[in-house]
């Protein structure tokens, strides 16, 4: 039903987009021309798996894509461009380029356009991501064609292990801290130091100490995880940098 469009060249479309107080369109050929892009098209803005799952997860990765090649990252929607603006920023995507498709001209012409009548949606993408070259699409994972919403290959990781088959991607690292501590800011050094990027959860802006205890048994900041794994203070952070 869905099928690839690899070694075609993506649609010629217009896109309407709202910037700031004005409207300014924004055409194929200025997304496509002469760069390398990664696209990954999802059913809607603020659904689950694509709020909770497929966005964040480009998102995340987008510094590693660009050291691969990738000049920008777009993430596609039959939305309209106000619905696409208040995700991204509820999201704070902010390396992603939203899209809004809202008349589904890029999508009809991807031959990715399914009918989504049974949820209220209309017409809306089938998920799928994709690889372009100077605007012709090198490599494309199509969701398999099961009923509900599937999201199997068109997921980041899929991607990266696409284009960089070789690279062992850092595990995710957080790092619970709080203003003006002395030790939070001894461990954010520790690991710029190493150059490994982090996620870092402010008490009493992202969470409460009641969070941190209740995650890691202390009320002490600050905390690090490293791929699941509780490390602990900045003292623990040393050691394990020195025994790892």
């Amino acid at each position: 039903m869905f099928a690839s469009q690899e070694g075609k060249s993506v649609p010629q479309v217009t896109f309407h987009t709202r910037q700031s107080d004005r409207w300014v369109d924004v055409t194929t050929d200025e997304l496509f021309k002469d760069k390398t892009v990664l696209v990954f098209s999802l059913p809607g803005a603020f659904t689950p798996t694509c709020s909770s799952s497929h966005l964040p997860r480009y998102n995340e990765l987008a510094s590693v894509f660009a050291l691969h090649g990738v000049d920008s990252i777009l993430c596609v929607s039959v939305n309209d461009t106000f619905v696409m603006n208040a995700w991204k920023a509820d999201q704070q995507a902010n390396n992603i380029t939203f899209i809004p498709d809202g008349n589904g001209d890029f999508t009809r012409g991807m031959e990715m356009l399914v009918e989504k009548a049974d949820l209220g949606f209309g017409p809306r993408s089938w998920r799928y991501s994709m690889l372009v070259r100077n605007g012709v699409v090198e490599k494309m994972f199509v969701e398999p064609n099961k009923p509900g919403d599937p999201f199997e290959v068109s997921d980041a990781d899929t991607m990266l292990r696409y284009l960089a088959p070789d690279f062992k991607l850092q595990e995710s690292v957080a790092l619970f801290t709080k203003p003006g501590c002395p030790f939070c800011t001894k461990a954010r050094q520790m690991l710029l130091d190493r150059g490994i990027q982090y996620e870092e959860i402010v008490l009493g802006l992202d969470a409460t100490s009641v969070s941190l205890r209740a995650i890691t048994g202390r009320a002490t900041v600050p905390q690090v995880f490293i791929g699941g794994r509780h490390i602990g203070g900045s003292d623990d952070l040393e050691q394990f940098f020195v025994t790892a």
